[in-house]
């Protein structure tokens, strides 16, 4: 009993002793046994010295006068993505959210990842992550891919008129030059032709990036 106790002391001491919020798994604590770890963190969820989010995701929040302040939601999306070791890539008002095209605040936060398909809710926030293939990952560059899937998500012929201004200035503010060439080609038809038109065929073959997509 006194081992147990011990065991649940450390585990609780650097907890409590994390900076700030925190996320905690059951291999959080490799030196110990993840079962063991979980009946502990378990125990620990009951006492309120964590939070449960999901099986075997913990939260450690800070009390402010304002109530409970969780990590946030793309700290524990990125860190769930750790875990795993998978890549994930936020979708639909998030993404938009994230690239500065909405201010509008998402309920639902949705991640492609290569990782499984699983759902949480934090505070009445749901976060889902769903499996995709692992060409959806290809894009080397974050702003690139986050702006393919902002497109992506409204589908051919459906990107509001008042996003493609804003979408357009995005690709012209962050060029990357190292990866456009390579990123291209793991473009959807439509939307390469969307990429090549807005950084225009000039500036493209300076950099002999559009002679392989000449004939689109």
């Amino acid at each position: 009993m006194a081992k147990e106790d011990k065991v649940i002391n450390i585990i609780k001491k650097r907890i409590q002793e994390a900076p700030g919020t925190a996320i905690f798994f059951n291999s959080s604590f490799p030196e110990f046994d993840d079962e063991y770890v979980g009946q502990i963190l378990s125990g620990l969820a009951k006492q309120g010295v964590i939070h449960r989010l999901s099986r075997g995701v913990y939260a450690k929040a800070i009390e402010t006068r304002f109530g409970l302040l969780f990590p946030l939601i793309h700290e524990i999306a990125e860190a769930i993505a750790k875990r795993d070791n998978a890549e994930i890539i936020p979708t639909g008002v998030y993404a938009e959210n994230y690239l500065g095209l909405s201010t509008q605040v998402p309920m639902k936060y949705v991640y492609l990842t290569s990782g499984s398909t699983r759902k949480l809710i934090v505070n009445g926030v749901t976060i889902s992550f769903r499996h995709a293939a692992l060409k959806n990952f290809a894009i080397k560059n974050r702003y690139t891919s986050l702006i393919v899937q902002v497109l992506k998500d409204h589908g051919e012929g459906n990107v509001p008129e008042e996003l493609m201004g804003p979408i357009q200035s995005l690709i012209l503010t962050h060029p990357e030059l190292e990866t456009i060439k390579g990123d291209l080609a793991f473009m959807p038809a439509w939307i390469r032709r969307f990429f090549i038109k807005t950084l225009k065929a000039s500036f493209m073959e300076k950099y002999n990036i559009l002679s392989q997509h000449r004939r689109e």
